[in-house]
């Protein structure tokens, strides 16, 4: 079984809106809902649950209904942060997957996702234990300490921009969490991050610049942008 679990816990200050940011219309439609479309197609995906803000539970439900994302089976609280939001959804999850299940981390607002990428993704995991969304860096990296000057570069041939989705085997993914709060590792930006606190080796599966997160202002002016000219192509190929 493969099951979809989408993290949707954050209020999103950065996009300086009234509402959380995954649940911004744009083109009429909350961006969760676009990224709950992506996982209701693929083939390979049997269930979805998400790690949702406080007081949005029955909006959240509402639209997904609306939309026909029948794979929505489980609405849970989301957390202080990613590492809670995250730990929530696995513990609801401990009586109904067993251990070789996959489970596929995502964050809400990631809604260009692509079957491609979920695909690979599921695929890794089930070789390695672990497929983590990832490209190569194309910009020149610096180190600094105070954001304002620097004077040390790094190779950028030694490093990978991870993303989301990331998929674990579930009861590595379960065990890694429940081990993070013993060792007092309790604010990891992704799963991945606290996955390397733990010491374990982690496998890359195809990831795409267009999987951008919407973060500020400008990332939905970049995903209006690439969304229309997906549409536009669906239409030309129709």
């Amino acid at each position: 079984m493969n099951i979809a679990l989408i993290l949707a816990g954050g209020n999103g200050s950065r996009t300086e809106q009234s509402i959380p940011k995954q649940f911004i219309s744009i083109y009429e439609k909350p961006i969760i809902i676009y990224t709950l479309e992506a996982f209701q197609i693929h083939p390979e995906v049997d269930g979805i649950i998400v790690s949702c803000i406080d007081g949005w539970h029955d909006v959240l439900k509402g639209y997904a209904a609306a939309a026909d994302i029948t794979k929505l089976r489980w609405v849970v609280g989301g957390g202080d942060n990613g590492q809670a939001s995250a730990r929530n959804a696995l513990l609801t999850l401990e009586n109904i997957c067993n251990e070789e299940d996959i489970v596929i981390i995502h964050d809400a607002v990631r809604p260009m996702i692509s079957q491609e990428i979920i695909t690979d993704c599921i695929e890794k995991a089930k070789q390695y234990g672990s497929g983590l969304s990832a490209i190569r860096c194309q910009e020149t990296i610096m180190r600094t300490e105070d954001g304002e000057a620097g004077h040390v570069g790094i190779d950028r041939n030694d490093i990978m921009r991870v993303q989301t989705p990331q998929a674990y085997r579930y009861g590595k993914v379960l065990w890694a969490h429940k081990e993070a709060l013993k060792r007092g590792i309790t604010n990891a930006v992704y799963t991945n991050t606290l996955m390397m606190e733990l010491g374990e080796e982690l496998h890359f599966s195809y990831g795409s610049n267009k999987n951008i997160k919407i973060t500020t202002l400008e990332d939905i002016d970049i995903f209006k942008a690439l969304y229309a000219t997906k549409r536009d192509a669906w239409l030309r190929s129709s």
